[in-house]
C-alpha cells in the first residue's frame, strides 16, 4: 500500500474531534462532583466551553483549572437554545458537540464514549443519553426518569412516526451530543423558543432525513424534585412550546398518546411500591393537564399573567407577544 493510500486510510479511521459544551449557574456545588467524573471520561474532549450567566460564586475559578473556555453572559442574557448556540459556534470546527447541564453527573467514566459511539453511522445526527434519578428522589420523580428513559437503547428517524408519533422526536441537552456541521446549518438552536430548543432542533433534523440515538447504557444521574406548583409552570411552558410550534410538530402526531401511557403506567407504578402517593399523582397529573391547556391558549392570556405562570419569565420580556 503507497504512503497517499495509508494517509487516507488513517485519517478515515481517526475519532471524530468533540466539543463539551455547558451552561451554568452559581455551579460550584455541581461541579465539585460533575468536573472530577469528565476527568475519568475514557474520552477526552479536545474542546471544553462553558457559558456562564455571572456566576458568583467559585464557578469560574473551578472551570478554569479545569481547562474551559468561558464565555461570559449576563443573567438577563440567559436563552435555552441562544446560549447554547453561542457556545456551538465557539466550536464550529469540531465535528460533534456534547451539551450537558451542570447538574447531570456521569454514572461512570464510559459515559462519553457510549454516547459517541453511535455516529460511527454516518446517518446518525444526535444522540443522547439515559438519565436516572438523584439518591434522594422519590417514587413519582424516579417513575418518570423510568418512563422517559428506559433500559433500552433505541434508532430512531422519520420512518418511526407512524408507530411512536411525537416519541420520535424526545431528547434532552441535559445529555446530548450534535454532529455540528448539521446543527450549524439550521442555525444552532432556535433562541425564540420558550424552552424544547432541542426536541424543535431533532424534529428538524429528523425531517431533513437524520437518524436519532437515544443511548440507554451512557447514563447522567439527573432529575429534579419539583413541587407540585413548580411542575405546573413547567407544562403551561410546554404547552406554550406546542402551540406555538404547531406547523412542525404537528407532523410527529399528538402528544396524547404518550401522556395517557405515561398516567396509566405511572399509578400501576405507584399502586405496587408507594399506594399512599396515588391521590397526590393524580392531583399533579390534572394540575398538569390544566397547565398544558392553558399554555396551548397562552395568547388569549395577558403579559402579566404569562409571567406568573410560567417557569421563564424571562421570555415573555423578550418575545414578540
Amino acid at each position: 500500500m503507497d504512503y497517499f493510500h495509508l494517509v487516507l486510510l488513517e485519517a478515515s479511521t481517526m475519532a471524530p474531534s468533540v466539543a463539551l459544551i455547558i451552561p451554568t449557574l452559581n455551579a460550584e456545588r455541581n461541579l465539585e462532583r460533575l468536573l472530577p467524573k469528565i476527568s475519568a471520561q475514557t474520552v477526552k474532549p479536545d474542546q471544553f466551553i462553558v457559558v456562564d450567566s455571572d456566576s458568583q460564586d467559585r464557578t469560574g475559578e473551578l472551570l478554569r483549572q479545569a481547562g474551559a473556555v468561558i464565555v461570559p453572559i449576563s443573567r438577563a442574557e440567559f436563552n435555552h437554545g441562544g446560549t447554547r448556540t453561542a457556545g456551538l459556534r465557539l466550536a464550529s470546527e469540531r465535528d460533534i458537540a456534547i451539551f450537558m447541564t451542570q447538574d447531570a453527573i456521569p454514572v461512570d467514566e464510559f459515559a462519553f464514549e457510549r454516547l459517541l459511539a453511535p455516529f460511527q453511522d454516518d446517518e446518525i445526527s444526535v444522540t443522547y443519553g439515559r438519565q436516572t434519578a438523584r439518591l434522594r428522589a422519590g417514587p413519582i420523580e424516579a417513575f418518570a426518569r423510568q418512563f422517559n428513559y428506559p433500559p433500552t437503547s433505541q434508532m430512531r428517524s422519520a420512518t418511526d412516526i407512524p408507530r411512536i408519533g411525537f416519541k420520535t422526536c424526545f431528547c434532552s441537552n441535559s445529555f446530548a451530543a450534535y454532529r455540528v456541521r448539521p446543527l450549524l446549518d439550521l442555525g444552532g438552536f432556535r433562541s425564540d423558543v420558550i424552552f424544547g430548543e432541542d426536541t424543535i432542533a431533532v424534529a428538524e433534523l429528523i425531517l431533513q432525513g437524520a437518524k436519532i440515538g437515544y443511548v440507554a447504557d451512557a447514563m447522567v444521574e439527573h432529575s429534579h424534585g419539583y413541587s407540585m406548583a413548580e411542575e405546573f409552570r413547567r407544562y403551561f411552558d410546554i404547552g406554550v412550546l406546542h402551540a406555538r410550534e404547531r406547523n412542525l410538530l404537528e407532523k410527529f402526531g399528538s402528544v396524547g398518546g404518550a401522556g395517557r401511557s405515561f398516567v396509566t403506567q405511572e399509578l400501576r407504578f405507584l399502586l405496587q411500591v408507594a399506594p399512599w402517593l396515588v391521590p397526590e399523582a393524580v392531583a399533579r397529573t390534572l394540575s398538569k393537564f390544566v397547565a398544558y391547556k392553558l399554555g396551548g391558549i397562552e395568547r388569549r392570556l395577558s403579559v402579566a399573567a404569562k409571567r406568573r405562570l410560567s417557569m421563564n419569565g424571562r421570555y415573555w420580556r423578550d418575545v414578540a407577544l
